[in-house]
């Protein structure tokens, strides 16, 4: 019989069914660092999240079979490690495809059209003092024909691709940085950072894309320009993003990932009142259709490896 030990099941706000199989199911809220010895023991099948897991914390649990990441983003695994011991890890993908375009839809528009300065200025009784119908205190700007740069060509780049072109935006997908070759349907990092009026952030963290963009990448951007993440905080380097923001290096950016969260410890980020800078906790990925799609998939995910046709494996 197997045994499915859930660590984290607060973080995902949905129903799991459970697998079609013989099984005991144990299930924590949510589990932290100095609990994951003993609650992972007794596995076969561990469900994770966000927690850190490989040598320290797994290295005593001899039954492991599968490691099922109820999310798309594997940076908090030891693949490697796990590699070595022959231990199956899964992740979900493509479930957040319409969530966290959306999501960075949203964000453009809000930075594009000035609505939070607007929202504000209304709230602080400007248009009542106006002197003309509309209160025009702010620039605003149109997304069609503006250009979209994307970063990271997943599941979720392919469909804000496909959101850009929708709303007739020209769309430039990017070539991995610092690559030599320059593959059919991309364009070179540099030339997507020079040209594009919006560039959106869909790649993973991962030794090569840590800190990708600093003062240099700012530098290059149009100063009309906005930076949107919604994939992970460590993509950028928090203190060039602050510059180049106060500076006018770029017109503006949206972040939905910090690189500690929650930020127990502060963030640079949530420290400065830069009105051309938006922060949302990480929910671009959490509508209710696209949570529930990532539960059913865990599942799917489980019963495929029990049944000898593992799927999504990134070991």
């Amino acid at each position: 019989m197997e045994r499915i030990v859930f660590l984290e099941r607060n973080t995902i706000q949905a129903e799991f069914r459970r697998p079609d199989f013989d099984h005991k199911w144990i299930e924590y809220p949510e589990t932290f660092a100095d609990q994951v010895v003993e609650r992972a023991r007794p596995a076969t099948i561990i469900i994770s999240n966000k927690l850190s897991l490989g040598e320290p914390q797994l290295s005593d649990v001899p039954d492991l079979k599968l490691i099922a990441i109820a999310a798309t983003g594997s940076d908090c695994v030891d693949l490697d490690y796990f590699r070595s011991r022959r231990i199956a890890v899964c992740n979900v993908r493509g479930y957040a495809a319409n969530s966290v375009p959306e999501h960075v839809l949203m964000m453009i528009l809000t930075l594009r059209r000035n609505l939070i300065a607007y929202r504000r200025d209304v709230q602080n009784g400007l248009w009542i003092k106006s002197k003309q119908f509309c209160l025009l205190t702010h620039e605003l700007h149109d997304i069609r024909n503006a250009t979209l740069g994307i970063i990271g060509y997943g599941s979720i780049g392919k469909a804000m691709a496909r959101l850009g072109e929708a709303v007739n935006m020209r769309v430039l997908i990017s070539e991995r940085k610092n690559a030599r070759v320059v593959r059919e349907g991309r364009v070179p990092f540099e030339k997507v950072l020079r040209e594009s009026d919006v560039i959106s952030l869909h790649c993973p963290l991962t030794d090569k894309t840590r800190d990708l963009f600093g003062r240099g990448e700012f530098e290059m951007m149009k100063h009309t320009a906005l930076l949107i993440n919604t994939a992970r905080g460590a993509l950028i380097e928090d203190a060039a993003l602050i510059d180049a923001l106060k500076n006018r290096l770029i017109a503006g950016a949206g972040v939905d990932a910090l690189r500690e969260e929650p930020p127990v410890n502060g963030s640079p980020l949530l420290d400065h009142n830069l009105p051309n800078l938006i922060v949302t906790p990480h929910v671009a990925w959490a509508s209710n259709e696209a949570v529930q799609a990532l539960a059913d998939q865990v599942i799917e995910n489980i019963e495929a490896f029990i049944a000898g046709t593992p799927r999504s494996l990134l070991t």
